[in-house]
C-alpha cells in the first residue's frame, strides 16, 4: 500500500485542525460575545460595583487565556490589558471602554 508523503500528512493535519478550531469558534461564539458586553456594561458602570468589576476581571482573565487559541493573539494582549486595569481598586472606565472597544472590532472586523 503507498504511503502519503510527510508534506501531504502534515498539510492533511493542518487542514482538519483549522477546521476543528473553526468550529469551535462557531459553537463559543456566543460565550465570547456575553464576554464582550460585560466588559462593555462595566466600562460604563458608573460607579463601577465591585461585584461587576470582579465579573469583568475574570471575563477579561479568561479571554486572554482563550482568544489566543483561535488565532487572535493581539487579542490576548488586549484582554490582558483589560485585565490589568480591572485590577486596580478605581480602573479607568474611560481607557476601559476604549481597549473593550478595540477588542470588538478586533472580533468583528466588518462591523
Amino acid at each position: 500500500m503507498p504511503t502519503l508523503p510527510e508534506s501531504a500528512v502534515a498539510a492533511d493535519a493542518s487542514a482538519k485542525t483549522r477546521t476543528l478550531l473553526a468550529d469551535l469558534w462557531r459553537r463559543n461564539r456566543p460565550v465570547i460575545e456575553a464576554r464582550l458586553a460585560t466588559l462593555v456594561l462595566a466600562a460604563a458602570a458608573d460607579p463601577l460595583p465591585s461585584e461587576l468589576q470582579a465579573e469583568a476581571l475574570d471575563v477579561a482573565h479568561k479571554l486572554s487565556g482563550s482568544l489566543g487559541m483561535f488565532g487572535f493573539e493581539a487579542g490576548t494582549a488586549l484582554a490582558r490589558q483589560i485585565e490589568e486595569l480591572l485590577e486596580a481598586a478605581d480602573p479607568d472606565r474611560a481607557r476601559l471602554a476604549g481597549l473593550a472597544k478595540q477588542l470588538r472590532a478586533m472580533l468583528h472586523p466588518c462591523s
